[in-house]
């Protein structure tokens, strides 16, 4: 099973939200997740990159890959076994992130979001999610988690 992630580039409540989504990570390997497609880009991201490295003491078996918007994106290679480039040469670049963030979502079985507005990149990728009919954990910190599946 594929997951992947969205989220703001901000986060409130961070140690929170960290411990939901280990709790709901665990849950998911358990029930079969072994791949992570990452993107690397804010708090959330980065937060998730870190969560899955940490989890592979656990579950040596899972493997995490960050899908890269840009062949010339630098990032932390401690944090992720491998990359992806989608094909987007032709993508213009103002489109990059949001053709990768499709991407992610249409390779992947189940999805991990972190939103607490309706705007944004974030908020844009977890609309394809649901149009895609993904099974999706929606953290928020303030108010229960939604599952949708």
């Amino acid at each position: 099973m594929v997951v992947t992630f969205c989220g703001h580039g901000k986060i409130s409540y961070g140690s929170r939200v960290e411990e939901d989504l280990r709790y709901w990570l665990e849950i998911l390997i358990e029930g079969g997740a072994n791949r992570f497609l990452l993107g690397g880009y804010g708090n959330f991201d980065l937060m998730a990159a870190r969560v899955v490295k940490d989890l592979k003491d656990q579950f040596p078996f899972i493997r995490s890959t960050i899908v890269l918007p840009y062949l010339d994106k630098k990032y932390n290679k401690e944090l992720y076994d491998d990359s992806i480039y989608p094909e987007l040469e032709n993508v213009p670049k103002r489109l990059a992130i949001i053709k990768r963030n499709e991407y992610m979502v249409d390779m992947s079985n189940a999805v991990i979001a972190y939103t607490e507005y309706d705007f944004g990149g974030a908020a844009a990728t977890l609309r394809y999610a649901y149009k895609k009919d993904k099974f999706i954990i929606k953290l928020n910190a303030q108010r229960p988690h939604e599952v949708v599946g």
